[in-house]
């Protein structure tokens, strides 16, 4: 019998459908996953704003956690929207009682909108739970800031935060340089090494102008945790996750969906049109 790469997403249900669950499922299924969910919260959310959080208990999403570890297992599990200290506590837990060891955490904040995803209390616990257990972090300057209490806005500081983020535990951080404002869109991947060392390594793309930009981040996080899935190792998995999004945002910026930011799309290499 043959066997699917699994791929579980631990983040919040986007009902416009354009980022968290629903663009991770949709980024699983578009790279040859098998996609599974637990869901943290509940948003009521379109292209143009959050309009109200229902936060998921604490006890429920680690019975989610356990429901499809105990059966069907995970190859890589990526980690989004986890709002409160509660909620990250419980899911640090049961990934460690799972022994996940591919944990790809997009450690989101801020909508695209601008409405606050992450509460102040939930910062240090995603520090002090999450990272220590993280295999490949992805924040962008402005998370990355909060993460490390400095300021984060020249590819020095990028490459600076990456080597202090990874004294917290990860094995890889991606700093993601979406917010410098040059042609190119640099990302900084800094790895630590079995001797003690930090391999960097910089991935970089042509900034594509385009409004339609929701779910950037929770699609390339995704994109990452699929390839490790898959077994393809970390800096590839990094690469081959750039020039998926990088498709699927040029690609999307020929649709209109809403009066906002609109979605990249996730299945552009499959759709002819």
């Amino acid at each position: 019998m043959r066997t699917y790469a699994r791929a579980l997403t631990i983040a919040g249900s986007d009902s416009g459908g354009g980022a968290g669950i629903q663009a991770d499922l949709k980024t699983f299924s578009a790279l040859g996953c098998y996609g599974m969910s637990v869901i943290t919260a509940l948003t009521a959310q379109n292209t143009v704003r959050v309009l109200s959080i229902h936060e998921v208990p604490p006890s429920f999403v680690a019975e989610q956690i356990d429901a499809v570890l105990d059966d069907i297992g995970a190859d890589a599990v990526k980690i989004g929207m986890v709002q409160t200290g509660a909620v990250i506590r419980a899911v640090a837990e049961r990934l460690r009682a799972h022994g996940v060891r591919r944990v790809v955490l997009d450690p989101v904040m801020v909508a695209k909108s601008g409405d606050r995803l992450l509460l102040d209390e939930a910062v240090e616990a995603l520090r002090e739970e999450i990272l220590p257990i993280a295999e490949v972090v992805t924040p962008n300057l402005p998370e990355a800031a909060v993460l490390t209490g400095s300021e984060v806005t020249s590819r020095e500081e990028m490459e600076r935060a990456g080597r202090s983020l990874l004294a917290l535990g990860p094995r890889s951080v991606l700093i993601k340089g979406g917010h410098v404002g040059d042609a190119m869109s640099p990302d900084v991947l800094c790895s630590s090494e079995p001797g003690g060392g930090v391999t960097v390594r910089w991935y970089e793309q042509e900034r594509l102008r385009t409004a339609n930009t929701h779910g950037t981040g929770c699609t390339l996080s995704s994109a990452i945790a699929a390839f490790r899935a898959r077994g393809v190792d970390i800096p590839e998995s990094v690469g081959r996750a750039k020039e998926y999004i990088t498709g699927a945002i040029r690609a999307g910026a020929e649709y209109r969906l809403g009066s906002g930011h609109g979605p990249v799309h996730h299945f552009h290499h499959l759709w002819k049109s």
